[in-house]
């Protein structure tokens, strides 16, 4: 029988930064595990910790207390074995597409022929085949994003950390990439962890949902996602089970958002 793996194990972890000479409290108790292949979202308030988790797991922050491991080991360090996918694509303008996608392999050091090989199977599986001599300035946002996903999926990492990748699309586009998201994910078994604000998208690509409370941010509830894993995106406005999730992710998140208007006024 195959049992779950633990890819990613928060154990009461702190994160404080400093400022003016004093530790500000970032992050407080953080307890979760992420099993491998999962896809987990992370909600809540601006500032309550959500991006600060992505870079202890990318092993650039070390928490101030508690522990990070991956795969069982604790992070120290640049972790290689995860890809960070932000807001911005960081496309080189100065490369075409095909050239963008090979920037990891060429890292790896591929040879001029598997790193060919590898970036056509990419653009054909974020469906960006014709394109490979476009330069970003020559695409959409939508291609541009798609691109930026090839280029994620070329290094192979085992584990993509995605903070608000698609929140500057429109809803269209955004519905197509987190399709597209899911299907990739989990025809490679990847291992998700994906920050945002859109309480319709944290519950139509999860697996689960992490609701956080802040500042600072804490866990307040974890929601799980009982939706088919071969759920169709394009229909889920229609199912009943995936509105009600919503409406309970809403209510939970609701009374944070609120508390944390009040303590800004």
């Amino acid at each position: 029988m195959d049992w779950p793996v633990t890819m990613l194990l928060f154990e009461q972890v702190d994160m404080d930064f400093s400022a003016n000479g004093r530790a500000v409290p970032a992050v407080r108790g953080v307890d979760l595990a992420v099993e491998a292949g999962e896809i987990v979202t992370l909600v809540g308030p601006s500032g309550c910790g959500k991006s600060t988790l992505l870079n202890i797991t990318a092993g650039l922050f070390a928490p101030s207390r508690g522990r990070a491991l991956y795969n069982g080991a604790p992070i120290r360090g640049i972790n290689t074995r995860v890809g960070y996918m932000t807001q911005n694509d960081h496309l080189l303008p100065w490369r075409d597409v095909l050239g963008n996608i090979s920037v990891p392999m060429e890292i790896a050091g591929l040879s001029q022929a598997r790193k060919r090989e590898r970036a056509e199977e990419l653009l054909s599986l974020v469906g960006l085949s014709g394109f490979e001599k476009a330069y970003p300035a020559q695409l959409s946002g939508g291609m541009r994003k798609r691109a930026a996903l090839a280029r994620l999926l070329a290094q192979d990492p085992e584990t993509l950390l995605m903070d608000e990748p698609f929140g500057a699309l429109d809803a269209q586009l955004r519905l197509l990439l987190q399709a597209e998201l899911r299907r990739v994910a989990k025809r490679f078994g990847k291992t998700v962890l994906f920050v945002t604000h859109d309480l319709d998208e944290a519950v139509a690509i999860a697996d689960r949902c992490v609701i956080f409370a802040g500042r600072p941010g804490r866990i307040a509830e974890v929601l799980p996602i009982t939706l088919p894993v071969d759920r169709d995106l394009f229909k889920l406005r229609f199912d009943p089970a995936y509105n009600e999730l919503c409406a309970r992710l809403w209510s939970i998140i609701a009374p944070e958002l609120a508390s944390g208007l009040a303590a800004s006024q």
